[in-house]
């Protein structure tokens, strides 16, 4: 007899999202009772499908799918086919949502609420689940911000009717003083919040003035930068390790991965055809 397939869960704080809870969860036998949370409960399906009871009835979220709980609502869940079903959670305090909508001066009348259950939606759910990744992999609290609040922005405005948010300005002196401080701490980099305060924008305004002014996110622009001064000392015959260690990366293997991604060489390669 074959043993039973082993459930797998990754549980953590989030510190970059607030400390939101995330779950990273594989569950074959697993049954969850009625029960509520005191926030939102946004969940992605990566694998097969989960059944759960909520307001009343019953739900189906196959794979590709999100599952949208408001606050204090009753609901279960368990799995809808024989192999289980695996997927990635957010539970977000109510705070991390509105936060986003008075940051863009989105008119909003207390919580907002999501009518579907369950939602068909593959550029949110691609987003959420990007976030996700990123957020276990350990990105940049510059990157997880900004991605929250992406992601956020785009989820209340499909599915729960918010306004538009205002057309970002052009702010030449708030982009070059990011750039600046960014500059100068590439190994330890700002996060949203602290760039926003230096430049005395909100934070989701700040990134979309950043990125409509540079074409990209602050923490792209970020990395190229990196990616750029890596350049830099590589010419000058530092060693891939040491210039790893300088610029923030986490070792020497994740500069090399984008640093050949970028181009399209090694850094050691680099390094010994400018030296040698």
């Amino acid at each position: 007899m074959n043993p039973a397939p082993k459930e797998q869960t990754r549980f953590w704080q989030a510190s970059a999202l607030g400390d939101t809870e995330m779950l990273h969860a594989r569950y074959f036998q697993q049954r969850f009772a009625p029960h509520v949370h005191e926030g939102y409960v946004i969940t992605i399906i990566e694998s097969g499908a989960q059944r759960f009871w909520h307001r009343g009835s019953e739900h189906l979220a196959p794979v590709g799918s999100m599952v949208l709980i408001n606050p204090d609502e009753l609901h279960t869940g368990a799995k809808a086919s024989e192999e289980g079903w695996r997927y990635r959670g957010f539970y977000p305090d109510s705070e991390r949502i509105t936060g986003v909508l008075d940051e863009l001066e989105l008119k909003h009348d207390g919580l907002p609420r999501f009518d579907a259950s369950v939602l068909h939606d593959p550029q949110l759910a691609k987003a959420f689940s990007w976030l996700h990744c990123s957020a276990e992999r350990g990105a940049s609290a510059l990157e997880q911000q900004t991605a929250w609040r992406e992601a956020v922005l785009l989820l209340v405005q499909r599915h729960a009717r918010a306004g538009a948010a205002r057309t970002p300005g052009n702010e030449p002196c708030a982009v070059a003083r990011a750039k600046e401080l960014m500059d100068s701490r590439l190994a330890y980099p700002p996060s949203l919040e602290e760039l926003a305060t230096a430049v005395n924008l909100s934070p989701f305004h700040f990134a979309r003035v950043f990125r409509q002014a540079t074409g990209l996110p602050p923490h792209a622009w970020l990395k190229q930068r990196r990616l750029s001064r890596a350049r830099e000392l590589l010419k000058s015959d530092c060693l891939p390790f040491n210039v790893a260690f300088a610029l923030g990366f986490s070792d020497q293997s994740h500069l090399n991965r984008q640093f050949k991604q970028a181009y399209g060489v090694t850094p050691g390669e680099y390094r010994r055809a400018c030296t040698h």
